[in-house]
C-alpha cells in the first residue's frame, strides 16, 4: 500500500509542479497534492510529504521518477 500510495501521490505532484519545476513550484504542488485523496489517505499523505519534503523536492527537481523517489525514501523495494 505504501509504495502505490507514494508513487500515486508523487505522480500527481509531479504533474502539478510541471515539466521543469523549481523549488517554489514543487512546494506549491506538495501542499495541494494530498487534497484529492480524501481525509484518511490525505492525512497519511501530508505526514509523508512533510517528513520527506526535502527528498521529494530534490527528486522532482532532478527529474527522478516517482518510483525512484519512493524507493529512495524506503516506501518501495528497489
Amino acid at each position: 500500500i505504501k509504495c502505490s500510495l507514494c508513487t500515486k501521490v508523487l505522480k500527481k505532484i509531479q504533474k502539478m509542479a510541471g515539466d521543469d519545476p523549481d523549488e517554489d513550484a514543487v512546494k506549491a504542488a506538495l501542499q495541494k497534492g494530498c487534497r484529492w485523496l480524501g481525509r484518511v489517505l490525505g492525512k497519511l499523505c501530508h505526514k509523508m510529504v512533510s517528513q520527506y519534503q526535502e527528498q521529494i523536492s530534490e527528486g522532482l527537481q532532478n527529474g527522478d521518477t516517482p518510483q525512484d523517489i519512493c524507493s529512495a525514501m524506503g516506501f518501495c523495494k528497489a
